[in-house]
């Protein structure tokens, strides 16, 4: 077990009142926590997962999982990388970390605990960029920014996990229209009420509505504003934060339940921000990592994490 999870585990099993810690409710406020925390240099990060007071981390370099205490920042890898991007990610109530495999056109389900690898799934070959994952209460469902589809891994009973032979592609309809050579479906939710997808397509920031069953899509209505360079999507309640990368941006929608149409309320930004990508929240705050498109990657660039309120 990676010492960071073992330290966890124990800190965990001690009553939390006792250190301080906070829950992951709407009510929790982790206001001593830092606001920054930083990444290994050269990492290179993308998605973030939180679990507890451990946020995850997954390098789009090498596939690398990070994990990092949110109270302290303290972190360390957990997990090795395929050698291909780990790109957005979700965590279960079973510890599992589902992790969006990039160029490698797969999905990959990994033991927060021990950092093993439980199950690996194969979606497509090139041109394919599997770029994010929501989890509903029985599947999970991946986007890919290169082609025209989705991909669902069904979930069994107590969330057993599938064979290759029953992952589905589905294709989209309806309002949907796919962009060769640029990026298109991204960030992935779900509705508030659950019954549907939301998908963000960068190139257009255009907001679908998604059937998941038979990948029919509806535009959302939200007035005349588009959300250029959509990334990551949180809901939470009727709220849909949309971040927007290179925008150094957060916008903050209100949704009817269904998910059929919505309003801008809020924008949120921070002066460290530096394209961030996704967001994951605890208690009053959202976590980002800063991907810095804009900053030539070497060994030595520094990442961090940014944490602002919701």
């Amino acid at each position: 077990m990676p010492r960071l999870v073992r330290r966890l585990t124990a800190v965990l099993s001690v009553p939390a009142l006792m250190l301080g810690l906070v829950s992951t409710s709407a009510s929790a406020h982790p206001t001593k926590f830092p606001t920054r925390i930083e990444l290994p240099a050269g990492f290179q990060p993308e998605g973030i997962a939180i679990d507890r007071g451990t946020a995850f981390f997954g390098s789009r370099l090498d596939g690398d999982i990070y994990a990092a205490d949110l109270k302290t920042g303290e972190g360390e890898v957990i997990s090795q990388g395929p050698g291909t991007g780990s790109l957005g990610m979700k965590v279960d109530n079973r510890g599992r970390l589902f992790v969006a495999g990039a160029a490698g056109g797969n999905g990959r389900v990994i033991d927060t605990r021990t950092g093993e690898v439980l199950a690996s799934y194969t979606f497509a070959t090139a041109p394919t960029f599997v770029n994010d994952v929501i989890l509903s209460k029985d599947a999970a469902w991946f986007t890919d920014s290169q082609k025209p589809v989705f991909y669902q891994v069904p979930l069994g009973r107590h969330g057993k996990l599938p064979a290759q032979s029953a992952v589905k592609t589905i294709a989209y309809s309806g309002d949907y229209q796919h962009v060769a050579g640029v990026t298109n479906a991204n960030g992935i939710a779900l509705t508030p009420d659950g019954r549907a997808l939301i998908i963000v397509q960068s190139s257009t920031g255009f907001l679908f509505r998604v059937d998941p069953r038979t990948g029919v899509t509806k535009r959302i209505d939200i007035g005349d504003i588009v959300m250029t360079n959509g990334d990551g999507l949180l809901v939470i309640g009727t709220t849909l934060y949309v971040v927007q990368n290179r925008l150094n941006n957060i916008a903050v929608l209100k949704l009817d339940p269904s998910g059929t149409r919505g309003h801008l309320v809020d924008n949120i930004t921070s002066p460290d921000f530096d394209v961030p990508t996704t967001a994951a929240a605890f208690g009053s705050r959202l976590y980002l990592p800063n991907a810095r498109f804009t900053t030539p990657p070497t060994p030595t660039t520094p990442y961090w994490v940014t944490a602002v309120k919701r």
